[in-house]
């Protein structure tokens, strides 16, 4: 037969599918072993229509071949085959597809999964061969032709001869060049990665003959002798384990698949199986990991779920499927309801994706909280990982997912001394408790010893430590917990002080307005006030700040300044003990100006150094301390 053109302006489509809407080369696999799969289940279901006994899926293999010496890749399967008519409409018309014709045909049906929706995927073999040779014996007729094309020129469909139903497609891969490898596609070893990545779900077995090496026979124990020998290999798993039902597996299966699949040593900490189905049906497995990928913090990390369409891997990693404060979380989800573009690689916003977007959070979240109640240690364990990533979800977007997280979060109690959630802490809140109290600092220890606390802790009330740098603007936009506001212990009013004491700091104050100016005068800019505070018990002073910047976010900030920004200032309250005894000596200094500044200066860096900030000047320090001790 001649050549003839392909339609619907075939040299410019298919130039376009070839160079144009597949990213990787490797797809063409994944494609033609889809096309495959449709034409076996087309053949399976009329099997299963007509009452014929016999056939299983385990019958009708998906055979790949590898010729070196020819340099073909030839995909065999034992579908339902084309006629030549077949041939013409399906490879002949570029964009028309026998799968989704057959699928349009059983729409009312649900025991047929078709995954060719565009008729596309075959000319993606284009992309490493140089002719592609199609030949398929009819199921229906027994007619047998071949379809040969060595691109956009067109094709020929001519008879030929088949001894079994179905369809080979041989594909003479192009030679190499400068840029692109095409060898690769005739190792078998590297066709084998190619099918588990993309096609291990395939219900049908892929088979390929693989060489194996043993010891040959007879040769001497010692100095043993090796043999190649090639065995017909089942390169897929063909069911998924989140098709399996629940009962079926147990905690080691899922363990087994988690860290096969995802290269991790550690079992997870959970996983999340669950089955959806009504206005949008997936299956999907979740896991959540005992410990952080060594890049997890960095931008080279990756999030996302694998998605999969009917068993066949659409992408390795959906971002748009997970949140980026749930982003920690590895596994797949598997639809056929989600609107793909025409190469399949990539997904159309649609309301489905969005919705299983929704309902995995929703579910990641509860089975989390079902982890903190019920398995606390775990939690804690998960919580060391990723409970940067959830404070740091609850900051981002101007807090849009506070309320979804805040009851994730726990803290270290300074009455438990352990970690507590917020709404631990708000169940044994005193009767006469207005706030949450919290402190942030390095560490537990240090936190401990801040002179803040003294006051708080003889009032027995609980403080929850905070280490973590993100914690404070956290807290910052979370503003409450059921209607408690939180409280740094370095804010100003802490709702601890009577109106009778109230009064009597502002006397105190009042009567020693010169002395506290001065001594506002001798540390300049450095501070915005120095004021008389009833906080104190055996401390002379301590830093706070006034304003929208804690000292805290101060440190935060200046940490991450890059080389030019200007630094970032609180704006820092010295606050002083007006019963302790260095308050007298203050006092007393007050027509003293050279010394009341040296007892500032010392005063101030000390303030500072109790707050883990660095002194400005810490040799003018050493020296005005070496100075007192000298007298």
């Amino acid at each position: 037969m001649a050549k003839k053109e392909f339609q619907a302006e075939s040299k410019r489509l298919l130039d376009l599918m070839i160079h144009s809407i597949y990213t990787h080369h490797e797809i063409f696999l994944r494609e033609l072993i889809s096309n495959a799969s449709d034409a076996t289940d087309k053949l399976y279901y009329n099997a299963m229509q007509e009452g014929k006994t016999g056939i299983t899926r385990d019958s009708l293999p998906i055979t790949l071949t590898v010729d070196k010496d020819a340099r073909t890749l030839t995909i065999s399967d034992n579908g339902c085959g084309m006629t030549a008519s077949e041939l013409e409409e399906n490879l002949g018309t570029i964009a028309r597809s026998g799968s989704l014709a057959f699928k349009q045909q059983m729409e009312k049906k649900d025991d047929v999964d078709i995954i060719g929706q565009f008729g596309v995927g075959f000319y993606a073999a284009f992309m490493v061969a140089k002719t592609v040779k199609v030949i398929s014996k009819s199921e229906k007729t027994g007619e047998c032709n071949q379809w040969l094309s060595d691109g956009a020129d067109g094709y020929t469909i001519n008879p030929c001869e088949k001894a079994n139903v179905g369809t080979d497609i041989i594909l003479t891969i192009k030679d190499n060049t400068e840029n692109e490898n095409f060898d690769e596609y005739l190792d078998a070893y590297r066709i084998q990665a190619i099918v588990k990545k993309y096609s291990d779900y395939i219900r049908y077995p892929i088979q390929m003959d693989m060489t194996r090496s043993r010891v040959k026979e007879g040769s001497d124990p010692e100095k043993p002798e090796y043999e190649d020998y090639t065995e017909l290999t089942t390169l897929n798993s063909m069911v998924p384990i989140w098709k399996k039902s629940k009962s079926e597996l147990t905690d080691d299966d899922y363990n087994s698949f988690y860290k096969s699949k995802y290269y991790d040593y550690q079992d997870p900490v959970c996983h999340i199986h669950t089955s959806t189905e009504g206005a949008v049906t997936y299956n999907a497995l979740l896991f959540i990991p005992a410990t952080a990928p060594f890049n997890y913090y960095t931008k080279d990390y990756e999030k996302g779920l694998a998605l999969y369409s009917n068993g066949v891997m659409i992408m390795e990693r959906c971002a748009d499927l997970l949140p980026d404060h749930f982003n920690f979380v590895r596994g797949l989800v598997d639809t056929a309801d989600l609107s793909l573009n025409i190469s399949r690689e990539m997904l159309q916003h649609d309301r489905h994706l969005k919705l299983i977007a929704t309902n995995i959070e929703k579910k990641i979240k509860s089975e989390l909280l079902s982890l903190l109640k019920n398995n606390r240690e775990k939690y804690e364990t998960f919580f060391k990982a990723f409970g940067t990533q959830l404070k740091y979800g609850t900051y981002v977007d101007y807090g849009m997912h506070k309320d979804l997280l805040s009851d994730l979060l726990i803290y270290h109690s300074s009455t438990e001394n352990k970690l507590v959630t917020l709404d631990e802490y708000v169940s044994r809140m005193k009767e006469d408790q207005k706030y949450i109290y919290y402190a942030c600092g390095e560490s537990t220890a240090k936190i401990d010893l801040l002179p803040q606390m003294e006051l708080i802790r003889d009032k027995g009330y609980e403080v929850l430590f905070m280490t973590d740098r993100v914690d404070e603007f956290c807290v910052k936009m979370m503003r409450n917990f059921k209607d408690k506001e939180f409280k740094s212990i370095t804010d100003g009013d802490l709702g601890l002080e009577s109106d009778e004491q109230k009064k009597e700091i502002e006397k105190l104050s009042e009567e020693n307005k010169g002395l506290l100016e001065n001594i506002k005068t001798s540390l300049g800019e450095r501070v915005a006030k120095v004021q008389l505070t009833n906080r104190l018990k055996s401390h002379p002073c301590c830093l706070s700040a006034q304003g929208a910047v804690s000292l805290e976010m101060e440190k935060v900030l200046n940490a991450q300044r890059m080389g030019g920004e200007p630094e970032v200032k609180a704006e820092r309250v010295l606050e002083l003990n007006a019963n302790h005894p260095i308050f007298k000596k203050l006092s007393s200094l007050e027509n003293d100006s050279e010394k009341l500044k040296t007892y500032a200066e010392i005063l101030y860096t000390q303030a500072q150094l109790i707050e883990g900030i660095a002194p400005e000047d810490p040799v003018s320090y050493a020296n005005a301390v070496c100075s007192l001790l000298s007298e």
